[in-house]
């Protein structure tokens, strides 16, 4: 039983899409990006340095799993403009220089997230959302500009209306099962956007506030459907 097992464990090792050493860098993106960034705590920031330099060393060294042999080429790509956003984010702890290091903590979010887009894209459609929501929740939102978010919101409203109207054929032989769900999420994604667009009508920013909370609650539930 023991060689079946081992057997069993390989094939699971080569079908899966999961690379471990890129998963473990989660336990710093997650405090790094929705708990020291938003507080400007540039102490955390930097202390994440070390943690940063030996996960960086381990996901260099990384093999992707034998289904994922199609994308090495583009993982060689993002590796290493993974490493050089790393390199940057070094140099800005080493120089003291807090809005560098801010700046630096958002490419190395977006890196990351560059990172897993190759061993699991979402479909195009869903990353063109994505980009403007972005946007709106990292760049328009904290800085409180809701007329500007005003101003892509029928933009916006199309890029649902895309997600929602994805091919089932083509969702079928990537989710399964799952493909109700997608339809399920993206209708309510659909409507959360619209909504956004007439609560931001008002001019109320608690109001306005929540509705984009909402609107990237619901994305989020989107891109769980993929996991």
């Amino acid at each position: 039983m023991t060689g079946v097992n081992n057997v069993f464990a390989q094939e699971t090792h080569e079908i899966s899409s999961n690379v471990p050493e890129l998963s473990n860098f989660h336990k710093i993106i997650f405090p790094m990006w929705h708990k020291a960034y938003p507080a400007k705590d540039i102490a955390t920031l930097k202390g994440f340095v070390p943690e940063i330099k030996a996960n960086m060393e381990k996901i260099n060294s990384a093999k992707l799993p034998d289904v994922l042999r199609e994308r090495a080429a583009n993982w060689k790509t993002e590796l290493v403009k993974f490493n050089a956003v790393a390199d940057n984010y070094y140099k800005a702890c080493e120089e003291n220089n807090d809005e560098a290091i801010l700046n630096a903590a958002e490419k190395f979010h977006r890196a990351y997230e560059m990172m897993n887009r190759v061993i699991k894209p979402f479909t195009k459609e869903i990353d063109e959302y994505h980009v403007t929501l972005y946007t709106i929740y990292h760049k328009m939102y904290p800085a409180k500009n809701f007329t500007e978010v005003a101003g892509v919101m029928d933009k916006m409203i199309a890029q649902a209306d895309t997600i929602a109207k994805y091919p089932q054929d083509k969702l079928t032989r990537r989710l399964k099962d799952k493909t109700p769900k997608y339809y399920e999420v993206s209708k309510e994604l659909y409507d959360a956007t619209v909504a956004l667009k007439e609560v931001l009508k008002a001019n109320d920013t608690k109001k306005s506030s929540a509705a984009i909370e909402k609107v990237h609650s619901v994305y989020q539930k989107l891109e769980s459907v993929f996991e």
